[in-house]
């Protein structure tokens, strides 16, 4: 497994983030299970409650609907196979399948910064100047928002599944990782791929780092009109409104921004994997709980839905 290989074309590779656990898999197979299934019911259940309850179609919602649905497609993409990892020890994962990982990554890691940053402009809108929240955020422009964000960053992904599908690998294909990330399999390519460095830097840039500019001017926006009331109660009520948005966007940005600092480091240990597992799998679970807990339109919304279950069953038995 850790001998060199001559140079291949498309050999897949081994993923050894957790290869030194042993015995103690089993504690490890239920922390990632339950995580992805918490993940997975978690944000379905937000998906769920905003398409059924006519409450939540709001732009608000809508986006936060479109960030549940790609936080599942995220989790789904690298927890399932860690799941068959710690259950069969086998790491090995086919070239394919490494790119398929690296195409869901870079869409849905993108394009949640995007949703994140409408939803700080909606914010923005329903605080700074309410009395044109609806003729701005109409359903018109949230529906092509985020139409636009899943052609781009799909073709994104598609993009970057290209460049790396036309690469060879001459040396170990062991990745002291928990998936296939672009920059850990870049250290392994042979030849020259300074054209992928560049497109992932620019990437960087309008894809992360301009959407974070947003999200942060926004909220000086946001906190400067806050500051302007003059009541200490309608302050709060009004920050309120973002409170959960807020929180979600330090978790993501947060813990993205550790990721990324960490991979410019030249250090390599195992206990590194345990950053990459909190964005693929802890923040994704994190967010519906976040929108929950913390907002009583969601608590609302869930009463009105296990309501009109709870009925359609007792008509089912009483049609029985």
């Amino acid at each position: 497994m850790g001998n060199e290989h001559n140079e291949t074309l498309q050999e897949g590779f081994y993923l050894l983030g957790f290869s030194s656990y042993g015995n103690d898999s089993w504690i490890l197979f239920t922390g990632l299970l339950l995580m992805y299934l918490l993940t997975v019911l978690g944000n379905l259940l937000i998906v769920i409650l905003v398409c059924l309850v006519p409450q939540l179609h709001t732009p608000m919602y809508f986006f936060l609907c479109n960030l549940a649905a790609q936080d599942i497609i995220s989790a789904s993409a690298i927890l399932p196979k860690l799941l068959a990892i710690t259950v069969s020890g086998d790491t090995n994962i086919s070239f394919q399948g490494c790119i398929t990982q690296i195409f869901l990554l870079a869409f849905c890691g993108d394009s949640d910064f995007f949703l994140l940053a409408s939803m700080a402009y909606d914010r923005y809108v329903a605080i700074c100047i309410p009395l044109r929240y609806y003729l701005i955020m109409n359903l018109r422009i949230c529906v092509l928002m985020v139409a636009s964000s899943w052609v781009v960053y799909v073709g994104n992904g598609i993009g970057f599944s290209l460049l790396l599908s036309n690469l060879s690998f001459c040396k170990s294909h062991d990745l002291k990782y928990l998936f296939c990330d672009i920059k850990k399999i870049l250290e392994l390519a042979c030849g020259n791929t300074t054209l992928i460095e560049k497109v992932i830097t620019a990437q960087v840039v309008l894809m992360g780092i301009l959407p974070l500019v947003l999200i942060l001017t926004s909220y000086i926006c946001i906190i400067y009109a806050i500051l302007k009331i003059r009541s200490l109660a309608a302050r709060l009520k009004t920050f309120s409104s973002c409170s959960s948005h807020l929180t979600v966007v330090l978790l993501f940005s947060g813990t993205v921004i550790s990721l990324y600092m960490n991979q410019e480091s030249d250090d390599d240990h195992e206990e590194d994997n345990l950053l990459p597992l909190l964005y693929v799998g802890f923040v994704p679970m994190l967010n519906p709980l976040v929108y929950s807990l913390r907002n009583r339109q969601v608590w609302w919304a869930s009463k009105i839905v296990y309501e009109k279950f709870k009925s359609q069953l007792c008509d089912l038995k009483n049609y029985d």
